[in-house]
């Protein structure tokens, strides 16, 4: 007989506590499902099921027969489904967790292209310059910057490296001068983004020298974006991750200040909870944004 359908009989009787209300779940005969019984069984060489005429009950290898089989089974159909998922066309909600900025100017136009090849697929987008925790919050896929999770059961993939950038508009280095060293920003107005490590500090590279200025902002924020408007507004000089101010850099409303030196730099990557089944849409959403990222080039445009 089919070794699966034995299982899925077993375990049937083992959560009725009888053989004809699961002959009854599974559409078959009790003579056909008895047979499956005794057949695993005889298979394993040990009694599963204590039979009286009164009652059933598992024995003790029942016991633990049943848990691994519930299991197997378990998986088993979490398998199927993502294969149909897959085939036919996924389904449910996404949840997802990004900064305000990164949401703004990357995922927004990707969700629109991804919803054109799986319009089934629906996005709940949680903005958050702090990180959530994936699995108390529910988070199916977050999109963050730094290189490791102390949680184990989260999956890391890697987006792209991003530079980190001293950027000022145009009328704010006309009215204050350029700085040409990194001591030269004492005397200058500055942006500062205080979620990054050592935000008071300002830790700059070129060739084997190292240079930490400390730093006192003008204007502070947890927020990317408030910060990239007070630059433009020729407010002072921010230090801003490449994929935040590019665009503004190629169409000259932001200058690089200091780009001979170089901060440390950020990995963006995507971070979901490890699972045996991942749900089909989030392992596809995921596949799409490495894509794409690869693609399109992201990382050797923000390292340069």
């Amino acid at each position: 007989m089919d070794k699966w359908n034995e299982i899925e009989v077993f375990t049937h009787v083992a959560e009725l506590g009888s053989v004809s209300k699961a002959a009854e779940a599974l559409g078959m005969s009790v003579s056909a499902t008895s047979r499956h019984l005794i057949s695993l069984e005889e298979r394993l060489n040990v009694r599963l099921i204590q039979r009286t005429t009164r009652q059933l009950y598992l024995t003790v290898e029942g016991e633990k027969f049943y848990g691994r089989s519930k299991d197997f089974l378990q998986g088993m159909k979490e398998a199927e489904q993502t294969i149909s998922e897959v085939a036919l066309n996924p389904t449910g909600l996404l949840r997802i967790s990004a900064s305000l900025s990164f949401c703004l100017l990357h995922l927004n136009p990707i969700i629109a292209e991804f919803t054109k090849l799986y319009p089934k697929v629906t996005f709940d987008v949680v903005s958050s310059n702090r990180y959530y925790d994936i699995i108390e919050n529910g988070v199916d896929v977050a999109i963050r910057t730094r290189r490791v999770e102390a949680d184990s059961s989260i999956t890391i993939r890697r987006l792209a490296e991003t530079r980190r950038l001293l950027a000022a508009s145009p009328t704010y280095l006309e009215r204050r001068g350029v700085p040409q060293v990194p001591d030269d920003l004492k005397a200058h107005d500055l942006i500062l983004y205080t979620l990054a490590d050592n935000w008071n500090e300002l830790t700059f590279r070129q060739g084997n020298e190292t240079v930490t200025v400390p730093v006192t902002g003008m204007i502070n924020s947890n927020d990317g974006q408030i910060i990239v408007k007070a630059g433009l507004d020729g407010l002072g000089i921010m230090a801003q991750p490449t994929y935040i101010i590019q665009e503004h850099l190629e169409a000259g409303r932001l200058v690089r200040v200091l780009d001979d030196w170089d901060l440390p730099r950020l990995t963006m990557n995507i971070a979901f909870p490890t699972r045996a089944h991942l749900p089909a849409r989030t392992r596809l959403f995921v596949d799409y944004l490495v894509k794409t990222f690869r693609e399109r080039a992201y990382e050797s445009i923000w390292t340069q």
